[in-house]
């Protein structure tokens, strides 16, 4: 009987598990992977640190691996070398995170899938494959409604003056007041897009603060018009979301749905669980 071992990966975190015939599921957490911000030596240093592997203990015939930033053929290429290398799985498969998304989320049927994590990303998929995907430019140029343009926004109202005493005294609680740190954080540290994403815990904590609300619905707005709009068969199909801050944020996502006459689908903080059931289906 075949074996898999499947990941999730953000560039937050990244979701592992094991699955075997007759044996309960094995779950394990890193941190996220995204090979277009990563160098292999991080990718191999972190996976060394965090997941070692003992591939005769946890043997697997198969890896599925489904990443933000794997869409691309080439980096599809440079993460296989490096999962093949550490989990010595020589059937090792690379996809984009839309794929997983996909899969958990509609199933064998169509649907507009959305990713609101760290980033942002959406597509239409027919049920058997992805057709339309809206680019994405990655947290520096896009990445509309996800984490780390959120994170942006709660900087600019923190750096600018425009929160009132409370939000100003709640973001220097955990973030500091000093700019020059922060932006020496952004510019100058490994995984600013992270460290971006990290600001909406105060969005979390601060729900009907007025402010709080117009960047919420401000941020998932623009991805609405520059992502969810932009596929015509957004008014014909339900949309699904997945990711942190769509699960965080689903009531706005609702909002916004009935604002624009959507059908709002399913919302998954995370595609895993769907995906174990996808996988366990083919032991």
């Amino acid at each position: 009987m075949p074996s898999y071992l499947i990941a999730d990966s953000g560039s937050t975190k990244t979701d592992w598990c094991l699955l075997r015939k007759g044996k309960k599921p094995l779950r394990f957490s890193t941190q996220g992977i995204n090979p277009y911000l990563q160098s292999k030596e991080a990718i191999e240093a972190m996976l060394k640190a965090e997941l070692p592997w003992d591939n005769k203990k946890y043997m697997a015939d198969f890896m599925y691996y489904f990443g933000a930033g794997a869409a691309n053929p080439e980096k599809q290429v440079f993460l296989c070398d490096i999962l093949k290398a550490h989990f010595k799985i020589k059937k090792t498969e690379v996809k984009g995170d839309m794929v997983a998304a996909a899969k958990a989320l509609c199933g064998d049927g169509p649907g507009i899938v959305c990713i609101l994590g760290t980033g942002s990303a959406s597509c239409y998929y027919n049920g058997k494959k992805i057709i339309e995907q809206r680019p994405s430019l990655g947290y520096i140029a896009g990445d509309e409604g996800g984490g780390n343009y959120m994170g942006k926004r709660i900087l600019q109202y923190y750096a600018y003056g425009t929160f009132d005493s409370e939000l100003k005294m709640g973001f220097e609680m955990r973030f500091g007041d000093d700019i020059r740190q922060i932006i020496n954080k952004l510019y100058h540290e490994p995984n600013p897009n992270r460290y971006l994403a990290s600001f909406v815990t105060l969005l979390k904590e601060n729900r009907g603060h007025y402010m709080v609300e117009n960047i919420i619905e401000d941020c998932l707005n623009d991805f609405f018009h520059t992502s969810i709009l932009k596929h015509r068969n957004s008014w014909k199909l339900p949309l699904y979301f997945s990711g942190s801050v769509a699960y965080e944020f689903k009531d706005v996502l609702q909002n916004l749905c009935d604002q624009y006459e959507l059908e709002i689908g399913t919302v998954e903080k995370a595609p895993m669980d769907n995906l174990i059931k996808y996988f366990k289906s083919k032991l």
